[in-house]
């Protein structure tokens, strides 16, 4: 039998903690969505429609405007955007490079205090191409 080292235990639990970190946002935000639009409530459709229609292709195409949004959510502190944005700005082709330029405008544009969502940003991106 293989003994394995506290490090890669450590790791194996990481690992499945952050994937699970994925799995669980994506599935809470899917539930409560559904929850919040089968009240059909006109103003809370309307927000949901031009939510989504905003970062439609237009003069400026998807992954520039989910880099975009990413930066406004981590100056506003946002940390489910952030989530949010984040796995969109993955499936967009967002590269490690690219996401760091990110997070230096966010930053730059918010200070100091957005440090910690940079944190939890940088953490949620790990299990994003980790997984």
């Amino acid at each position: 039998m293989v003994q394995l080292s506290i490090a890669a235990v450590f790791l194996q639990y990481n690992y499945r903690y952050m994937s699970e970190m994925v799995n669980e946002f994506n599935s809470y935000r899917e539930r409560m969505n559904e929850v919040i639009l089968s009240k059909n409530n006109l103003v809370m459709k309307r927000l949901w429609n031009l939510d989504t229609n905003t970062y439609d292709e237009g003069a400026l195409d998807k992954k520039t405007k989910e880099m975009l949004g990413l930066v406004a959510s981590m100056v506003l502190r946002c940390d489910d955007c952030i989530k949010y944005h984040l796995g969109k700005s993955f499936e967009l082709g967002v590269t490690t490079e690219e996401m760091y330029e990110i997070f230096a405008v966010a930053n730059i544009v918010g200070g100091t205090i957005v440090i910690p969502h940079t944190r939890r940003a940088a953490e949620y991106w790990e299990e994003l191409i980790n997984q």
